[in-house]
């Protein structure tokens, strides 16, 4: 597996900006990195809750609108400054559901923007596409929560169908909870059944909106999971039940103590508790993931050719990520191909070679972090940093892959009791065999070709050539012996003319 080309085009200049008009939030996101795995380079939001009058009044409030407006003319300051190329705006539910939502997108053109006014269909359509780029072999139903409405549509083989729009969002729903839980449970009911839609019970559903991501947040910490990242988080269904229901139970001062939790979010957490119990009643599914990604990470991924598409995003993301910190992509390749021999496959599903690939992408990087620094990095990388399109399981082998690199094999329970204890050998022997490459060789082409890794039998031997023989001291010994006994084997240098 090769490692992902990087062209000036993936550095961090500001390439594409995305414009979401919700009827809670207005928010500026500016996205630069690899087309695959966009990396955000600026993102702000203003609460102007445009939703709420359209609720009221069926017309966006002065206020509100004001508010948005504002917001509207400070972004396209920040753009002109910035240069950013490509802008796109896009206004849902709350304008779309205003009498008055035509005069309000004539004064946002009127600041120099060109808005799109998304469809209920569209929007779903756009949040499945976010969620399909986030995990390409995503099959179920995505639910995209927001201030006016929510969407569900089916996704399965990288494309999405039968997308519907709910006027149940956040600023919705206190009314509809006044009468009681039941009484949203069966406008919920009512409402799936005046859409006709319907989902297979035992589906996995997808959850997509900022709502969803704070009730993740505090399973995170119930669960005292080892990443603080909403993104790819699972729950079984019987599992969000039980956080929903802790939530509904919840004061507000109980809630505000979870850290991570936005203080903008904590008002309406108990709704969207209520909401997603009766989502999970109703659409019965197996399980539940978070997204991070929803509907404007699917506007870019929307706008990738069908090869951009069918790269590997969390290989795209990292050797961009790996690059910048000094990891030439020449290198990574060399190093991969030298180590190879001894990657022995993990017990888990086929495709871990590309995590093979992304270990040795991070672990060349890590080298141009202070020594002292390396195993807090190694555990930040893996664990917590955002990577799309890798599980959990996943990030356990990579920090142990990482760790192993760094001479650190004593694992942390929050990497342990992540993936199966052969496969997080298995991705220590990687982490091993990077390391013995690099302190060998300095990763130089010459040195790389003129030694090799091999297995004869219960012998695991380090051949070296010509000059090259230099190479070797004890330090390399040392780590062929490691790597050796994680394998099960007993270790040799071979040293030829």
């Amino acid at each position: 597996m090769a490692v992902p080309d990087r062209s000036p085009a993936h550095d961090l200049a500001p390439a594409r900006a995305i414009i979401d008009i919700g009827s809670n939030t207005v928010r500026l996101v500016i996205y630069g990195g690899p087309p695959r795995a966009p990396v955000v380079l600026h993102n702000e939001k203003v609460t102007a809750r445009l939703g709420r009058g359209v609720a009221d009044t069926g017309k966006l409030s002065r206020k509100a609108a004001g508010t948005a407006l504002a917001a509207l003319a400070r972004y396209r300051v920040l753009l002109d400054l910035k240069g950013v190329p490509s802008v796109e705006v896009v206004a849902t539910a709350a304008v779309r559901d205003a009498a008055d939502g035509s005069d309000f997108l004539d004064r946002v053109r009127a600041l120099g923007f060109a808005p799109r006014l998304l469809s209920g269909e569209e929007e779903a359509i756009a949040s499945a596409l976010g969620v399909i780029g986030a995990f390409p072999e995503a099959a179920g139903i995505v639910a995209d929560l927001g201030g006016g409405s929510l969407e569900l549509i089916d996704v399965a083989d990288g494309a999405c169908s039968h997308g519907v729009s709910l006027p149940i969002g956040t600023l919705r729903l206190p009314p509809l909870r006044a009468g009681g839980d039941r009484g949203l449970a069966g406008a919920v009911v009512a409402l799936l059944g005046k859409a006709d839609w319907a989902a297979p019970k035992g589906a996995t559903l997808y959850l997509v909106g900022g709502s969803f991501r704070s009730l993740a947040r505090l399973a995170l910490v119930r669960a005292e999971w080892p990443s603080d990242d909403p993104h790819g988080f699972e729950l079984s269904a019987k599992a969000a039940a039980q956080v929903a229901r802790t939530v509904i139970r919840m004061k507000p001062e109980a809630l505000a103590l979870v850290p991570g939790l936005a203080s903008s979010r904590l008002a309406c957490l108990p709704d969207a508790a209520a909401l997603l119990l009766a989502l999970v009643t109703q659409l019965a599914p197996a399980r539940l993931v978070f997204s991070s990604w929803g509907l404007r990470e699917g506007l870019l991924f929307s706008a990738l050719d069908g090869g951009a598409r069918a790269e590997d995003p969390l290989l795209a993301g990292i050797a961009a990520y790996a690059g910048r910190q000094g990891a030439a992509s020449a290198a990574v390749t060399a190093a991969a191909a030298w180590t190879a021999p001894v990657a022995r496959p993990a017990s888990g599903p086929a495709g871990d070679e590309r995590l093979r690939l992304a270990a040795t992408m991070l672990s060349l990087a890590l080298v141009t972090v202070e020594p002292n620094l390396r195993p807090d990095a190694a555990l930040s990388w893996a664990m917590r940093k955002r990577w799309v399109g890798v599980t959990t399981r996943g990030r356990a082998m990579l920090a142990a892959s990482l760790l192993a690199n760094t001479g650190r094999l004593e694992l942390p329970p929050a990497v342990a009791g992540f993936a199966p204890v052969e496969d997080l050998r298995t991705a220590q022997a990687w982490g091993l065999a990077t390391r013995l490459c690099r302190r060998l060789s300095g990763t130089a082409p010459a040195a790389l070709e003129g030694s090799a890794l091999g297995i004869d039998g219960e012998m695991l031997h380090l051949t070296v050539r010509g000059s090259f023989a230099a190479l070797v001291n004890d330090s390399t010994v040392r780590d062929l012996k490691a790597l050796a006994a994680m394998l099960g084997l007993k270790a040799e240098v071979r040293k030829l003319a």
